[in-house]
């Protein structure tokens, strides 16, 4: 029996952002949240932009890793010249 070449091969999902478990003390997640919200990011996104510059600044940042995706409204267009 022959599988069609389309069913031989896997097919590629597009990598999910992976999903964990932080335990923080109170205070330092307090002073990580506002300091978020003056940068004007999300806790979440705060940790992961100090977790990149961090692995950046070692040398460890994998030259794979996607940027940051960016949230929020979109930049306003010019309007288009005729």
């Amino acid at each position: 029996m022959t599988v069609p070449p389309e069913e031989s091969s896997p097919k590629r999902r597009p990598q999910q952002r992976k999903q964990v478990l932080l335990r923080l003390d109170p205070s330092v997640y307090e002073a990580l949240a506002r300091w978020a919200g003056d940068e004007l990011r999300s806790a979440n996104a705060q940790i992961e932009f100090l977790l990149r510059r961090a692995l950046a600044e070692a040398g460890r940042l994998p030259g794979e890793a996607k940027p940051i995706p960016r949230r929020g409204r979109p930049p306003a267009q010019p309007p288009e010249s005729q």
